[in-house]
């Protein structure tokens, strides 16, 4: 008995492992080869290509695939429609398979709505991705990115608040108090 649970209408291949307490919605489809890890929900129109590796807890919402070389870590969270690709330079008339790129999510990095991330990239841990923007080089661990193509426009929290530093580079998280500084233009907890 499967430990998961898939929607009538979605359809999982042979060879596909699913861990505990997933859910999968209408209409998705998730490939063989594709390792998805536990408690994670996959909306509707969701396609999961072969050996794909989703994390635990990873949330895609709708209408977004995840192509061959992506692999994303635990607690990411896919927004609506969101485009990933796996080849710089497709063409319909010549195969490409050979020259998939690597594409990372890092743990609890959060993707917004419509984005489209260009392969071959590495998106650091509680990254926040703005609605929209077009992700062409890596992102930095906690690093605010907004636009096309995208820029940083600042940092945020593990939690996910925009930081305002003030004094001493330092920042507090308005919602957990967790400090943080930029260090060599990365951003660092503080204990």
């Amino acid at each position: 008995m499967d430990n998961y649970f898939a929607h009538e209408t979605a359809v999982i291949d042979e060879g596909a492992k699913i861990g505990e307490g997933t859910k999968i919605w209408h209409f998705s489809h998730v490939m063989s080869g594709s390792l998805i890890g536990k408690n994670c929900i996959l909306g509707q129109n969701v396609m999961v290509a072969n050996n794909v590796v989703l994390g635990n807890g990873v949330k895609v919402q709708n209408n977004v695939s995840i192509y061959t070389g992506v692999e994303i870590e635990d607690d990411v969270f896919i927004g609506p429609s969101v485009v990933f690709t796996n080849v710089k330079t497709p063409r319909s008339f010549i195969e490409r398979k050979d020259q998939f790129l690597k594409t990372q999510i890092k743990l609890g990095a959060t993707i917004g709505a419509n984005t489209t991330i260009v392969c071959g990239v590495s998106i650091g841990s509680y990254a926040m991705i703005g609605a929209g923007s077009v992700i062409t080089k890596n992102v930095k661990a906690y690093a605010l990115m907004v636009g096309n193509p995208a820029h940083q426009k600042g940092w945020v929290s593990k939690a996910g608040c925009v930081l305002d530093f003030k004094k001493e580079n330092i920042a507090t998280c308005a919602e957990s108090g967790q400090q943080y500084q930029v260090i060599d233009n990365n951003l660092i907890s503080l204990k």
